[in-house]
């Protein structure tokens, strides 16, 4: 059976192609009225100076799709590449080309940056023994957050809750209002169910087996290191054992030049915005060939 990225992809996304183009071409296209309507393929290089994973394939070709041009793809969404790369073909009147250039490179740029990053944080923690899982995390750029996640799976981490309906996570903000950490779980509880995961973030050893005992499914251990974190770790795994079953995630600053010191296998999910914020994006080109 043949599994493609692109069949994750909710029905409804399309729509946002039309938004895309809303905000790039609000007005009048002068410079595509110098151009025309006479039909032209243009070659889709991928550049720059690193090794770089294809990703965003579906919002490219939906892109051009929605301007009656037609792309072929000369690599499968998923792969590596080395610059300088023919990724794809897109065929189409070179007013329609012009029209989806920008929109559809910034996408593929994008999120092959973030599935690049992904990739390359995922091998890294491998190859220092670490077992469990790499996970992104929910500071995505509004309006783009899709896109954003959609990398990280391509990219082979865990694109951790997608918004604040795929999980219940109570942080600091929300055990102070509700007055202690038993009772926002409760609380939650109440009105979230049985089939959503509840995950707390905790600050010390003394919050994180309150959480436990009052059943937080993930115990975030935000922003511990070193031997406190695998002291504490260790300590409630042992006092927990056979009673309570529970993950504990750790986040907070997890980094390519710290992840060693990080990627411990007394933790279960490490979870970090270096994979999508500030994250370099992979250069691409549109070129229009000359007939000749």
């Amino acid at each position: 059976m043949d599994h493609h990225f692109a069949h994750l992809l909710p029905p409804s996304w399309t729509s946002q192609v039309n938004a895309w183009f809303v905000e790039d071409t609000p007005s009048f296209d002068y410079a595509g009225y110098v151009v025309g309507e006479v039909e032209r393929e243009a070659f889709l290089f991928g550049k720059g100076e690193q090794t770089a994973v294809l990703a965003g394939v579906p919002f490219f070709t939906e892109v051009f799709r929605q301007l009656e041009c037609q792309v072929e793809w000369h690599l499968q969404e998923g792969e590596s590449f080395e610059p300088v790369k023919h990724v794809a073909t897109v065929r189409g009147k070179v007013r329609h080309l012009l029209l989806g250039e920008r929109v559809a490179l910034n996408l593929l740029a994008r999120c092959s940056g973030i599935a690049t990053r992904s990739k390359r944080m995922k091998d890294l923690a491998r190859a220092y023994g670490y077992k469990g899982i790499i996970a992104g995390t929910r500071k995505t750029t509004p309006g783009f957050r899709l896109v954003e996640k959609y990398g990280m799976i391509v990219g082979g981490i865990d694109p951790h809750r997608h918004d604040l309906s795929s999980m219940i996570m109570l942080k600091d903000n929300h055990i102070w209002s509700a007055g202690s950490i038993t009772t926002a779980i409760q609380q939650a509880r109440s009105v979230g169910g049985f089939s959503i995961l509840l995950e707390v973030e905790v600050g010390s050893e003394a919050e994180a087996d309150e959480a436990i005992d009052a059943g937080a499914d993930i115990v975030m251990l935000d922003n511990m290191e070193g031997e406190e974190l695998v002291s504490v770790a260790r300590k409630l795994r042992e006092k927990w054992a056979g009673k309570r079953k529970f993950w504990f995630e750790s986040s907070g600053n997890i980094t390519e030049s710290n992840l060693q010191e990080r990627a411990i296998n007394e933790i279960d999910i490490l979870s970090t915005s270096a994979v999508h914020q500030s994250v370099q994006h992979i250069d691409f080109s549109l070129k229009i060939q000359v007939p000749k």
